[in-house]
């Protein structure tokens, strides 16, 4: 399947606030609490928040096309803009989804090493997300590549307290 991957811009919004919605909500809108599910939405995935991400110079989204068609994304973070750590040293992959129809056609992987090459251009030592521990499904996904579990940190959908697992990525160095 040929891909083509194309950072995202302020005038990307409306279709970064679409696919953003779609996507998660295909992924955890039915083992979530409808209210709370809901209010994450119009939060951290409204049109205003996404703005303010796609306009700081630290956080990185890019979309991703099949046939001119977006069937996925990804952000990734450096520096400040990282959730968590905030290490230098490191980019936070802070979000990767792909299209339910398009799923188990190796686009994760692929999206992944965009985010490897991206992050050893800039000479970065590891690569670090966040995943929900009751989707043994995605850490599974993330340990065939050699992401490792190294801590946890909570993650709220609406009110609701869950908890991810912090798994990380040792880039190799020259």
């Amino acid at each position: 399947m040929e891909l083509v991957m194309k950072r995202c811009t302020p005038e990307d919004l409306e279709d970064l606030v679409e696919i953003s919605r779609k996507t998660f909500s295909d992924a955890f809108e039915a083992v979530n609490d409808p209210e709370d599910f809901q209010n994450y939405l119009n939060t951290a995935l409204s049109s205003k928040v996404l703005l303010n991400e796609l306009q700081s110079p630290l956080s990185h989204f890019y979309f991703v096309y099949s046939e001119e068609m977006i069937v996925g994304f990804f952000k990734y973070n450096e520096g400040e803009a990282q959730t968590d750590l905030k290490d230098p040293q490191a980019i936070e992959l802070e979000r990767i989804y792909v299209l339910t129809e398009y799923q188990n056609k190796g686009l994760g992987r692929r999206m992944i090493n965009e985010v490897i090459q991206k992050a050893s251009e800039m000479g970065k030592r590891y690569i670090w997300l966040g995943v929900w521990e009751e989707n043994p499904g995605a850490i599974a996904f993330y340990e065939s590549l050699g992401f490792e579990k190294f801590g946890k940190h909570p993650y709220y959908i609406g009110k609701d307290k869950q908890m991810d697992w912090l798994m990380k990525l040792q880039l190799p160095t020259l």
